[in-house]
């Protein structure tokens, strides 16, 4: 029998519908983070880099890209005969086949390949987060407090509290209560969605918890442990940790990577983030280019003018081009004479030449506005921009559009403008 003392279970399923036109053909986990990485990329590394070997990757929605991008673990060291990385899409049962409905639900279904390790732990990591944790740390935590749920919690702002859902605890780090989004809070420790459950208490709950619609860890199966009466503990983390699921934290967790005393370190010889890396060329600055304050991918090739930008591989900006505080994912191709201003242009769009992105005053977004703000232009991937046009802010463009769908050549800040079709 195999027995692993923790296994980690990757909840990579998540739709992320408020990063908008970046996710609508790719699950969040699989969006393109600073230059080179994708944002799974950073639990993965951090499970690795922790020692745990033995990682179940929950994937659901628009699975493909995240699928090709973990292959059989081979850049994380997660290629093992025994344990490694397996990605754990929902599948066709004999009795009845379900989608999974809610965060505990999708582990429900997966008792049996965590069965099969027999842990003494199992892990419970969100894939949408970027941070860099030592779990093992965290076990030997949950060990010494003899607990069997510990919750990993970060001191939040008072005030921003009644965002999340809030820890109370005892002076002993015991949690004693907790509430959901509180209006009145009554504590600062925030739950990150990072959980370690002794494996015997894990399941009972899941089994116990199994017929509740959309069963979900905060809802369902963390309330059941505490009125079990179960020893329930909070592991305070105080390193950096990024929720990226707006644009604009998105876009501002990207440009903070630039800082010339960046929060978070991509370059730490001992913690290193590990991803799949295609085989590129170097990069290639012409004569006349100037480069400053960014990270720049393998394989791109740059002829104009590059300020505070993450700029990702095998991309090419033109002679004339100005890009300034923008995020550029692969594979991008940018005309000559185009000013790129304070955008998040997706995988493998085509910009014409002479176009202007960021113009003008701000507006409200027409369609939404709760997504596409902060003055950001948004462009979905394989979009393609005719030569010529000027777009304000608040923006966002998906498909492939054409001279005709700009009026005078121009979008106006806070339109938007979505084409089914694609190249």
């Amino acid at each position: 029998m195999i027995k692993k003392e923790m296994i980690a279970m990757l909840l990579a399923g998540g739709q992320g519908s408020r990063l908008g036109v970046l996710t609508s053909k790719v699950a969040k986990p699989a969006v393109a983070f600073g230059g080179k990485y994708r944002i799974i990329d950073f639990p993965l590394s951090n499970c690795i880099n922790s020692g745990v070997d033995t990682v179940g990757v929950l994937t659901q929605y628009q699975p493909l890209r995240l699928n090709t991008h973990i292959g059989i673990g081979i850049p994380w060291d997660l290629d093992r005969n025994i344990g490694g990385v397996t990605v754990l899409p929902p599948y066709e049962k004999s009795a009845n086949s379900e989608w999974y409905t809610g965060t505990a639900n999708a582990i429900f279904q997966n008792l049996d390949y965590m069965e099969s390790f027999n842990p003494e732990y199992v892990l419970i990591l969100s894939g949408d987060h970027i941070y860099k944790m030592d779990y093992e740390v965290m076990l030997d935590f949950h060990k010494a407090n003899e607990a069997e749920v510990t919750i990993a919690v970060m001191p939040v702002p008072m005030e921003e509290a009644s965002r999340f859902g809030i820890m109370i605890t005892d002076e002993n780090r015991r949690i004693t209560d907790f509430e959901e989004k509180p209006e009145h809070p009554r504590s600062n420790l925030a739950s990150m969605g990072i959980y370690i459950f002794n494996w015997k208490t894990l399941k009972e709950a899941l089994l116990t918890m199994a017929d509740q619609p959309a069963l979900d860890f905060g809802k369902h199966v963390i309330p059941y442990c505490h009125e079990k009466g179960a020893p329930l503990y909070a592991y305070e983390f105080n390193g950096y940790w990024k929720d990226v699921g707006t644009l604009s934290s998105y876009w501002e967790a990207n440009m903070e990577l630039i800082d010339i005393v960046p929060e978070f370190n991509l370059y730490e010889e001992y913690w290193k983030i590990y991803t799949k890396s295609d085989i590129l060329p170097p990069q290639y600055m012409s004569w006349d280019s100037v480069v400053s304050r960014c990270i720049i991918g393998e394989g791109t090739n740059i002829y104009g003018k590059v300020y505070n930008s993450v700029v990702g591989c095998g991309v090419t900006i033109g002679e004339g081009v100005v890009v300034r505080d923008s995020i550029i994912m692969n594979n991008v191709v940018i005309g000559a004479g185009c000013e790129i201003n304070k955008a998040i242009i997706a995988e493998n769009v085509l910009i014409g030449k002479g176009v202007k992105l960021g113009v003008g005053d701000e507006a409200e977004n027409d369609t939404a506005p709760h997504i596409y703000n902060h003055g950001l232009v948004t462009v979905g991937e394989k979009s393609v921009i005719p030569d010529n046009v000027s777009v304000g802010k608040n923006t966002v463009i998906a498909g492939v559009t054409t001279a005709a769908d700009y009026a005078d050549a121009y979008l106006a800040s806070g339109k938007t403008l979505i084409k089914a079709e694609e190249r």
